[in-house]
């Protein structure tokens, strides 16, 4: 019998991807990457098949070739519907042809179709993008190759979507990954979260670095590498000169310019948190919520860890802000009608409704929630923060970001990617367009360390009023072609690309200046960049520039009341001149010179992609029987598009969603964690009180507890110093974690004034068998 959603041939054989070969180049904060696929026809009939895979979400596609035998095809960057026809023309009289498109409503999947290959034949298929790295909190700068590809949940009132992707229960094809670094920066080192062969350096000053990926990896899992230089913070100008072949003038035939803006927080601006805001956690509760988080054997599931940070992030909030929480599925609720001020009794109700959440919402639909939250007024004096967890599985991309951006000077967003598979372009898109920061969980990772990260750039002072000012001799213009950067919160960086026009007979140097406030003190950098850049870089930054202007075209045409029509014109023409993927674009190649056509019934394949867990589809998610082959008849033509491939759909149907009585009866698991246990004891207000359940954390028993507190010390001080002492003894590799609800801890202590606290620190160490300062306990 097939497994549920492996897509396999008539014999019960895997579709014929046999292999990937990825070579990584990077070239400071951004990398060219280009992979190359090499398929086989084992039918005993002609056979198209169609890939679809993954890509980072502002990844630009650049190239995309063929090999088959001697033969090379390189395909053309054509209008995307042009470019269709000529596909189903070339299939259907029996030429060779090769088809790579973008989703239409999702950036981050594209489609390839490998169509007319004859029984036996090979093909070798060739993919280069380019893509800006992504900062992480440790100033890494973070490369992820996807293997995974989730389905995307599709309303059943809606025609489009993204179409499914099958998993197998082995993956049939291997993956060999090479990486080549070059910098102006030293490099420190580099890791993965795969086997590497040790890092070569090519050069004395540790600038030039080659490694690979260990043979025989397995390509089940994303492969991720991070990569750190030793002056991350330092802003730089790299200038790259224009095509020889492009008119100038033009945005591929002038130099382009990109900065990269990394500033670095002092201490005194890292300690200085806010008091004061309105905080919405959104919490996806659809059914693939039910699946793991990991392989693992101790995995928890999805919904499991998202209860057990919002348990965190609700003791961690400060006194008098406002929250609420909603989760979302086919339908969406809230906690309460509107965002409630943060006090002991809203935050026990809370609790007791996060202990009750389930994966039981049936599929996933963001927009309405989103919607309904930014109906909701603002709170004066309580900038709203919105805290988004899902795992990336929604259909309409592309609207969510236009709501988000629509409501950008009235929130911030901060989003979490769980699992593997979780979409790039949903979770930094939501992120880029709320001037927030985006977090991915995947593998052993776990999800409260970065939420709390993110939770303490909520509460920080941004880098604000970013202005950039160019100095340039006479006869020389700088357009800007990033759109303008209004926030940076710390461990982000922005790249801002640029194009100079005209000459000058003099001077062969400009500058820019870049000027911003952190925590209204101005700070200022001047950097010089030359204006006769070296020839032939491979117009990296150019193609990057590129999309960076086609996003903002595709938002505009999206846009109520845009001329539509005129701006996917200059989608096309400016996609066309770079040579860059966009959403109305596709790449088609078509072998003309093929002497002899491919006869016979053309049969169409699938191929697999890795799912995170590949027995959790059948669990998490209700599927119909995908596993069928796909059999046409040519000379019919028949049109492959987004809209016609299968996708995953599950009703919305009230059987599949519990009651709020039912939900409410539901026990939820007692806390392993023993950060957890003592963090769910701890009152609103920052104290603990001296219990039985407080005293089981500390292994001890209430009697042994109560007797060594001293007569003239409050039991509620008594235990919180307890609670103090035992984090900063014994919990300290997870501080990130319990950072916000010691800050309260102390902060209710200092406000308590107690006699003999010295006294009070000592004996605590000695009951616990540890040796704290009340320095070190911030009391």
């Amino acid at each position: 019998m097939v497994n549920c959603c492996d897509l396999v041939s008539e014999k019960n054989e895997p579709v014929p991807l046999k292999s990937i070969s990825v070579e990584l180049q990077v070239r400071d904060h951004v990398a060219s990457v280009s992979s190359c696929l090499q398929y086989v026809n084992e039918e005993e009939r002609p056979l198209e098949a169609v890939f679809v895979f993954p890509l980072p979400a502002d990844a630009a596609v650049c190239h995309f070739s063929a090999r088959i035998g001697e033969q090379e095809i390189v395909a053309e960057v054509q209008d995307k519907q042009s470019a269709r026809d000529q596909y189903d023309d070339a299939v259907s009289s029996g030429q060779q042809a090769f088809l790579l498109e973008e989703s239409e409503e999702s950036s981050d999947v594209f489609k390839l179709s490998v169509g007319c290959l004859s029984p036996g034949q090979k093909a070798s298929i060739t993919i280069v993008y380019i893509i800006e790295l992504s900062v992480q909190a440790d100033d890494a700068l973070r490369f992820c190759l996807p293997a995974v590809l989730n389905p995307r949940y599709t309303p059943a009132v809606s025609a489009a979507g993204v179409p499914e992707v099958s998993s197998a229960s082995v993956i049939p094809y291997t993956l060999s990954l090479s990486v080549e670094v070059r910098s102006s920066d030293r490099i420190s080192k580099l890791e993965s979260s795969c086997p590497l062969d040790p890092l070569e350096f090519l050069d004395a000053q540790h600038t030039h670095a080659t490694v690979n990926l260990t043979a025989g990896h397995r390509f089940d899992k994303d492969v991720e590498l991070f990569l750190y230089y030793e002056n991350s913070h330092q802003p730089s100008a790299v200038v790259e000169a224009g095509a020889s072949a492009a008119p100038s003038g033009s945005l591929m035939g002038d130099p382009a310019l990109m900065i990269s803006l990394y500033p670095e927080f002092p201490a005194d601006v890292m300690s200085s948190l806010a008091s004061r805001g309105e905080f919405i956690f959104v919490v996806d509760r659809s059914g693939s919520m039910d699946c793991k988080m990991h392989h693992g054997n101790d995995a928890q599931m999805r919904i499991e860890s998202a209860r057990d940070t919002l348990l965190l992030l609700l003791k961690s909030l400060p006194m008098g802000c406002y929250f609420n929480i909603y989760g979302f599925g086919s339908h969406f609720e809230s906690f309460f009608p509107q965002s409630v001020v943060y006090s002991e009794d809203t935050m026990e109700e809370a609790l007791k409704r996060v202990k009750s959440m389930s994966a039981d919402m049936g599929g996933t639909e963001i927009l309405q929630p989103l919607k309904h939250i930014y109906s909701q007024p603002c709170y004066p004096d309580h900038p709203r923060q919105l805290f988004i967890f899902t795992d990336g599985e929604v259909w309409n991309t592309k609207e969510v970001l236009d709501l988000v951006k629509r409501h950008v000077y009235s929130h911030r967003c901060f989003s979490f990617g769980i699992g593997e598979g979780a979409s790039t372009a949903l979770i930094t898109g939501m992120a880029r367009e709320g001037s927030g920061h985006a977090q991915f969980i995947t593998g052993t990772d776990r999800m409260q360390p970065k939420v709390m990260q993110s939770l303490r750039f909520a509460l920080q002072p941004a880098v604000d009023n970013i202005s950039v000012d160019w100095t340039v001799p006479e006869g020389v213009k700088v357009d800007m072609l990033s759109s303008s950067i209004n926030t940076l919160f710390q461990g982000q960086r922005a790249l801002i690309y640029a194009q100079i026009k005209g000459q000058s007979s003099g001077k062969k140097e400009g500058a820019v200046t870049v000027k911003y406030k952190l925590k209204d003190q101005p700070v200022t950098n001047q950097l010089q960049f030359t204006l006769q850049p070296t020839e032939d870089t491979g117009l990296t930054i150019h193609r990057l520039a590129a999309r960076s202007v086609i996003r903002s075209l595709e938002l505009e045409e999206r846009a109520e009341g845009a001329d539509a029509e005129n701006v996917r014109k200059r989608i096309v023409e400016l996609s066309v001149q770079a040579g860059v993927s966009s959403a109305h674009t596709a790449f088609i190649g078509i072998n003309k010179d093929h002497n002899q056509t491919v006869k016979g019934p053309l049969l169409q394949r699938r191929v697999p992609v890795a799912h995170m867990l590949q027995m959790s589809m059948m669990q998490c998610q209700p599927m119909g029987m995908c596993g069928m082959v796909v059999q046409r008849a040519r000379p019919m033509a028949l049109q492959m598009d987004f809209d016609s491939t299968m996708h995953y759909s599950m009703a919305s149907s009230n059987s599949m969603i519990e009651s709020d009585d039912e939900s409410d009866q539901t026990e939820a698991e007692p806390l392993k964690d023993p950060v957890l246990q003592l963090v769910s004891l701890q009152k609103a207000t920052g104290c603990w009180e001296l219990n039985a359940s407080l005293a089981a954390v500390f292994g001890k028993t209430e009697d042994e507890v109560t007797n060594q507190k001293t007569a003239q010390v409050d039991g509620s001080v008594w235990a919180t110093v307890l609670a103090l002492i035992w984090l900063y003894a014994f919990k300290s590799d997870q501080q990130v974690e319990w950072q916000f609800v010691a800050m309260k801890a102390a902060s209710w202590v200092r406000s308590q004034k107690p006699d003999s606290l010295s006294q009070c620190v000592c004996d605590g160490n000695a009951l616990l068998g540890c040796q704290v300062t009340e320095d070190m306990l911030g009391i």
